[in-house]
């Protein structure tokens, strides 16, 4: 059934540092469609360290769908390497069975038949018994959350997160880092924080007066487990006032900041640390650079990017995990470290298959508490979908597709623009659509949808920047994200080209005329980083649009042509 080895040996220093992966295991068991909860949480407890890693969330308390992209295009020197396979290639690569529950868990093809066979993923009541059955065997384990936690729900936006730090504290990690809860604006964020059992990491979070480290969020933390001393470095996303409102924030300065994430990793080892654990929103190819070039990083547990690989990547001696996103999956690392050295490590991807995995009691009601104020309004059914709704790929999903056809609509526009973001659940054919479902895919602080004039030179300069900030063959300048989505605008993409002469044959669809530089065009978008944007909520726009539609049916669409892949 599995192609993949079960080991991987890899010549380090005088010795070997030998890892196993447990996907091998279930991936067998899923080819055989037997799994159980029990065979899910198969493990062989290895060394005298174990990390368990969930990434994120983005507020997702309860059992979803969600579908892997089906492109996820890798340029320079990460053409063609994981987790730029998407499809039949990544299957093929990881040795997984067509139909398998390994295939409908990590890849896209064929998802609304499988998801009609093998149900929902994720959970955090699911999520907390994964968590508890792998410290009850390994009681010193280290949870450790990567951040997009707090943001993506009906329930969060409207308690401004607490719903999400009420049911984290219930599972108990050792440290988080950040991204979209920055999002919430600094004054909340620190409210939250102080509310905090556990560390809140971010070496490369600055006060932006004095470009000094802060005080709230403290470079890493020391553990001692398994008579190893460990520190987990945080790594919040490099590139918050370029991806968000930096207004929300503006006491804070980010970026990558390798030099002093090496200046941390020295300081901890000086500190007696034997394992050097970096909880990362850099985003995975980014990761695989920073291991490049940071010296003394055991492992990077990865997240921001969606990515999930069922064994880690290694570069140099640093071993780099994502683990996927949505609660749906949960990673579990087991490390023997002796002698101030890794000399080996075993790894588990569980998926959280929801009708397999029972739920937790304690944390259920805590969810079902969280929930409970705000169940009448958000589980009304606003329409339904005769179509797939995802969002993941980098060009365009069929959640954003019907966005723009919202923006477009209701908001009387010649072209519509949707950011390019990874977050949000998926809907299959037959489903209804409820308020929480537009929730899930537009829920943010800033959801004003705008309408404005752009003109075509102004639109070709804000394609040419996205493109840049995914296809730059140099990771650090990717700042995350999908190309923007875009509504009644067509154009070509050569991925191999150069900043600024990515972008083509742009052309107005309704016309099918080319796009003139010189001419104004009424563009509707949300979602604008630019303090006082003026506009409907977008959720609102959404709801209003498919209330009008009933039953929403999207058609395929093939207004970007690609090339240089």
């Amino acid at each position: 059934m599995i192609s993949r080895r079960d080991f991987l040996q890899v010549g380090m220093a005088a010795s070997a540092i030998v890892g196993a992966s447990g996907f091998g295991n279930w991936a067998r068991l899923a080819a055989q469609q037997s799994l159980t909860q029990d065979q899910l949480l198969e493990f062989e407890t290895f060394g005298n360290v174990s990390l368990i890693h969930i990434t994120d969330i983005h507020a997702q308390l309860k059992p979803i769908y969600f579908r892997e992209p089906s492109v996820n295009i890798g340029v320079g020197g990460n053409k063609g390497a994981v987790p730029h396979l998407t499809g039949a290639d990544f299957r093929k690569f990881y040795g997984i069975s067509d139909g398998s529950p390994s295939h409908y868990a990590l890849s896209s093809g064929d998802f609304s038949a499988l998801a009609d066979t093998y149900g929902r993923v994720g959970g955090l009541d699911r999520v907390a018994t994964v968590i508890k059955a792998i410290r009850a065997d390994r009681p010193d384990a280290i949870l450790l959350d990567g951040g997009d936690t707090w943001h993506g729900s009906y329930t969060c936006l409207k308690t401004q997160g607490q719903d999400m730090v009420n049911v984290m504290n219930a599972l108990k990690p050792e440290a988080m880092t950040f991204h979209w809860e920055f999002t919430l604006g600094s004054d909340r964020v620190a409210e939250l924080v102080e509310q905090l059992p556990f560390a809140a990491l971010g070496q490369n979070i600055f006060d932006a007066e004095w470009d000094e480290p802060t005080e709230l969020f403290p470079p890493y933390k020391m553990f001692e487990r398994g008579g190893t001393k460990i520190a987990v470095i945080g790594q919040a996303f490099p590139y918050m006032p370029i991806a968000n409102p930096g207004w929300m924030f503006p006491e804070y300065a980010f970026g990558i900041r390798d030099e002093h994430m090496a200046a941390m990793v020295d300081e901890v080892r000086a500190a007696g640390a034997e394992c050097v654990v970096v909880l990362s929103h850099n985003g995975f190819d980014v990761d695989k650079k920073m291991a490049s070039v940071v010296p003394g990083i055991d492992v990077i547990l990865s997240g921001h990017t969606h990515d999930a690989l069922p064994e880690p990547v290694l570069v140099g001696k640093t071993i780099i995990l994502p683990s996927g996103s949505n609660g749906k999956f949960v990673s579990r690392v087991d490390l023997d470290i002796r002698d101030g050295q890794m000399m080996g490590y075993r790894t588990k991807l569980i998926p959280i298959f929801s009708d397999v995995i029972a739920p937790d009691a304690e944390v259920a009601a805590l969810i079902d508490e969280q929930r409970a104020p705000f169940m009448a309004e958000m589980s009304e059914v606003v329409g339904q979908t005769d179509s797939l709704l995802y969002r993941r790929g980098n060009f365009n999903g069929t959640w954003d597709d019907l966005i723009c056809d919202a923006l477009l609509s209701e908001r009387e526009a010649e072209i519509a623009l949707s950011p390019g973001v990874r977050w949000g659940p998926s809907l299959v054919p037959g489903q209804d659509i409820t308020r929480e479902d537009i929730f899930g895919v537009t829920s943010m602080s800033y959801g004003q949808a705008y309408r404005s004039e752009m003109t075509g030179e102004f639109l070709k300069v804000v394609l040419e920047d996205v493109a840049d900030n995914i296809f730059n063959p140099d990771p650090y300048y990717q700042q995350g994200g999908d190309m923007v989505r875009t509504g009644g605008l067509g154009y070509r993409i050569d991925v191999s080209k150069p900043q600024g002469e990515r972008i083509s044959n742009m052309t107005l669809l309704k016309s099918g005329e080319p796009i003139d530089p010189a001419k104004s065009y009424v563009v509707a978008g949300w979602a604008s980083v630019n303090e006082g944007t003026e506009g409907p909520q977008i959720w609102d726009v959404v709801e209003s649009h498919i209330r009008k539609l009933g039953t929403v049916k999207v058609q395929e669409n093939n207004n970007v042509d690609v090339v240089g892949v």
